[in-house]
């Protein structure tokens, strides 16, 4: 087993992080739990969520080695009917949201962004270590 426990927090840059702090509270239900003028504290699945005042265009994303824009993040739900029900939800609240895909993988996907452009992953399964952990079995 390792050392290494859990992921604690997320450090995701944006722009304003006012404005920033409202849409994750309000699209993503988000708890925010301090925010000043450069940085904002949310919990959010499970960990903190700093939002943080960056330069501009600065996002979480990153190039693969054949040029495609990759997310850093994957959330995930229980099971590919509450995935679907996220990404109506997501595109009823003008969320930027991709089409749910097969990548031939167990489970379902789909990518989001927020205000800033940082991209954002959500997988259909649900690690079963968490759902015994937290009684989440059906």
């Amino acid at each position: 087993m390792s050392d290494l426990v859990r992921i604690g927090t997320t450090y995701v840059p944006v722009q304003d992080v006012e404005t920033a702090s409202a849409w994750y509270s309000e699209k993503l239900g988000a708890e925010i739990n301090y925010q000043d003028q450069d940085k904002a504290i949310l919990n959010l699945a499970n960990q903190a969520f700093f939002l943080v005042r960056a330069q501009e265009n600065e996002t979480s994303n990153f190039q693969d080695s054949s040029g495609n824009t990759r997310f850093s993040l994957t959330f995930e739900v229980d099971g590919e009917s509450a995935l679907e029900v996220l990404h109506k939800k997501f595109q009823s609240l003008d969320i930027e949201v991709g089409e749910i895909e097969d990548r031939g993988h167990p489970g379902r996907n789909f990518i989001f962004q927020d205000l800033d452009g940082n991209l954002f992953d959500v997988w259909s399964e649900l690690s079963p270590v968490f759902k015994e952990k937290f009684q989440m079995n059906k």
